[in-house]
Formats: C-alpha cells, sequence, structure tokens
C-alpha cells in the first residue's frame, strides 16, 4: 500500500507529491530496470519522477561487502570510539575500509583537523578531507535484514541506470541518497531531471530510513503551472 505524503516545507515548493512504493527486499543480482518499473505500475506517469534508493541499486549490482570479511585496524577502533553513534565512521569495519583507500597519514591528519575545528566551532572537517573516499562508503547501520551487517558502496553508474529506465518507460528517474541525518543527493538522474528541486523534495527522507521496505518513491507535481521537477516543465 502507498502513503502520499504532501511535502510542505519552506524550501520546497507547495504541490509536489511523494509516494513512497513498498517492495520486496532487492537482491543481489536482481534487475532493477524489470522491478522498478512493475513496482510504479499505475502509480508513475510521464511528468512523474521515480527515485530509486542508492542502497537498492548498490545491493542489485553486488557492490556489497559483509562487515565479518573485514579485519579493523586499532586505528579503526580507536577513531570509532569517539565518533557519532549513526556515523559510517562509527563502524570500525567500515572505518578500515576508509583507511585501506586514502592511507593511515591522510586518516590521522583529518583527524587532527576534526579536533581543532571543535574548538574554533567548526564541525564535519573529517568529512570534507575524506571527501568520496567516505562518502562512497555506506555503513550497515539502518541496513534492514538480511543486509544488516553488510557494507554497501556507491552504485555503479547510477546515471546510466537512471537514464536507461527514462529510456525504456518513458519516466524520468533518480538515483538518491536520503535519510534522516543530512539532506538527500542525487547520486545519478536522467537529463530532463531538475536534480536540485528533487533533493530538496527527499530531505524528509519519504524513503524511510528502518523496515518500511520502501526503496522507490514517485515525486508527483499537482499544482498549476510548470512542472518543477523536470527541466523541460514537463506533463502535469
Amino acid at each position: 500500500m502507498t502513503r502520499p505524503l504532501v511535502i510542505d516545507r519552506p524550501q520546497t515548493l507547495c504541490g509536489l507529491v511523494a509516494i513512497p512504493v513498498r517492495t520486496a527486499v532487492v537482491g543481489p543480482g536482481e534487475d532493477l530496470l524489470t522491478v522498478v518499473p512493475r513496482a510504479v505500475q499505475g502509480i508513475a506517469r510521464r511528468g512523474d519522477v521515480v527515485t530509486v534508493s542508492e542502497t537498492a541499486l548498490a545491493i542489485a549490482q553486488g557492490q556489497t561487502l559483509a562487515a565479518q570479511a573485514v579485519r579493523p585496524s586499532k586505528l579503526a577502533h580507536y577513531i570509532c570510539q569517539h565518533a557519532a553513534p549513526l556515523a559510517t565512521v562509527s563502524q570500525p569495519e567500515s572505518l578500515q575500509l576508509v583507511i585501506d583507500r586514502v592511507g593511515v597519514p591522510k586518516v590521522l591528519f583529518a583527524c587532527g583537523l576534526q579536533v581543532l575545528g571543535r574548538f574554533v566551532g567548526q564541525r564535519g572537517l573529517f568529512y570534507r578531507v575524506m571527501g568520496e573516499a567516505i562518502t562512497a562508503i555506506d555503513g550497515y547501520t539502518g541496513t534492514m535484514p538480511p543486509f544488516d551487517r553488510v557494507i554497501v558502496f556507491e552504485p555503479h553508474e547510477p546515471n546510466a541506470f537512471a537514464q536507461s529506465f527514462f529510456e525504456r518507460d518513458g519516466i524520468d528517474c533518480a538515483v538518491v541518497d536520503a535519510n534522516d541525518l543530512a539532506p538527500a543527493k542525487i547520486l545519478g538522474a536522467s537529463r530532463n531531471v531538475e536534480r536540485e528541486i528533487v533533493a530538496r523534495a527527499l530531505d524528509e527522507n519519504p524513503h524511510g530510513n528502518s523496515d518500511e521496505q520502501t526503496p522507490i518513491v514517485v515525486l508527483k507535481w499537482r499544482a498549476e503551472g510548470a512542472n518543477p521537477l523536470l527541466r523541460s516543465g514537463g506533463q502535469a
């Protein structure tokens, strides 16, 4: 069953509606270009934007690693003890993968800046220094079974997936990173999608962050005038 969510935020245009769509748990090897159109049949139409969770796409592509396959170092354990509980860096296995990617010196440099930043009221310096090395890893906190102890990486070629969806089904698509802790990000989208508007429409995370099993959200424009979700104005 779907539950429409009227998006009513000062920074978001009135008239946008989000419809989360429930699916079965997505597993490795599934073809989301088949799964997603079937799930949104009768819900999405031309002029809408179908948003797909980056985690679902990454899992379908096999972009995962079992946490028990990683052996965290003492450095990873030490940093995790001082991290926020829901952050990727609070998981020794996920943080170890970051250390392996960028090296110990850069991680220590980022930690030093983070500590200094707290004294001058600047937060998030660790993440700024680490950049894509850390944002490309989605830790296992919040990932529902059977993937609750699986580290999920960024999906492969999200722009290509979204454009393929549009070319096949005639409905625009975006691959999104949405959660309850930070503003939504668009990792990939078909060419007509207004990425900034779509990201702002997902800031309340209609995908959910627990066991909702709603990796798809259909965004609709239900007001007068040009459709702000699409560059061409779309079809209302």
